[in-house]
């Protein structure tokens, strides 16, 4: 189908790491994407498949499988709602490792997760913080086989590689390499998104088996974490904490009923692609959040929901 006027101003204007925020503009009309929704206690699980080239283009996504968890803004969620959210991401999450790896035995599957993005900047930290709130197994595999067995879990061995500006490294160089020696059965990667609505800041968790692109989420996209750089399958796990100013400030524009962008308009807009935003609650929001992506991972992982 091809893309309507409209639709390409907002690819222009807007930016977004979510395939849900796009998908919902072609429920219904697109024959290659599907779409199932459900509810659920903490609020609402989308699966959005991409299942032809010409909607992956469309979509500007890869062609896979996306779930999308939709909740009240994480850090006021309540404890039974928080529980409920790292049940259902965890069992995604692990139903996807198994599918992807073939393996359906925790004690035979061997997980490295990888925690993408900068812990000195505060809307970028989720990734580091999950790592260092994550129970790491593989070390007694290794050493103390018979303390793991008794464990029933997953080898799980982890990593935060930093950016680029603070290792000189690439980070799919410093995780090929990691991969290379501890050959894991796959790999979960854990970054910070951007989103086209502020609604959706730290209210949404998403979940797709087609990898990732370090830093694509403010437009700095580096070398790709997946299945064909790395070797094995990548799982990337996400939750959105910026929102690009010119999406804002399109957004606004769409509101007031300005469809039309101008010279003067589109300077302006392309002038905001250079900013971010995020909430002013910004370090409890990576406190709360990267603690719920830890203990879902724990949960699918190692059986283990809170070790913080």
């Amino acid at each position: 189908m091809k893309e309507t006027k409209k639709q390409a101003r907002e690819r222009a204007y807007t930016r977004t790491d979510l395939a849900y925020e796009w998908g919902r503009d072609n429920e219904g009309i697109d024959s290659g994407i599907s779409q199932t929704s459900r509810q659920l206690p903490f609020g609402t699980q989308h699966l959005l498949r991409i299942v032809d080239e010409a909607a992956a283009v469309r979509l500007g996504r890869p062609m896979g499988e996306y779930i999308t968890f939709c909740c009240d803004p994480m850090w006021k969620l309540d404890q039974r709602e928080q529980q409920d959210l790292e049940e259902a991401i965890a069992a995604q999450l692990w139903d996807m490792l198994a599918r992807q790896t073939g393996k359906h035995e925790v004690e035979r599957m061997a997980v490295m997760v990888v925690g993408l993005g900068n812990r000195g900047i505060t809307a970028d930290a989720i990734g580091p913080l999950v790592v260092d709130a994550l129970l790491v197994t593989r070390h007694l595999r290794e050493c103390e086989p018979e303390i793991f067995q008794g464990m029933a879990c997953c080898a799980v061995s982890a990593l935060a590689p930093g950016v680029l500006g603070q290792t000189g490294m690439e980070v799919a160089e410093i995780v090929v390499g990691a991969v290379r020696r501890c050959r894991p059965d796959a790999i979960v990667a854990i970054d910070a998104l951007a989103a086209c609505s502020c609604d959706r800041l730290a209210a949404t968790v998403q979940l797709t088996d087609t990898g990732i692109s370090p830093g694509s989420g403010v437009g700095n996209d580096r070398c790709a974490l997946t299945k064909e750089s790395m070797g094995v399958p990548v799982i990337a796990l996400g939750v959105p904490t910026v929102v690009d100013s010119s999406t804002l400030v399109y957004d606004a524009l769409r509101q007031a009923g300005i469809e039309q962008v101008d010279g003067q308009l589109r300077e302006i807009l392309e002038n905001g692609r250079r900013f971010y935003v995020s909430p002013k609650e910004a370090d409890v929001i990576t406190e709360r959040t990267s603690a719920i992506v830890a203990h879902a991972i724990n949960r699918a992982l190692v059986g283990v929901a809170n070790l913080c």
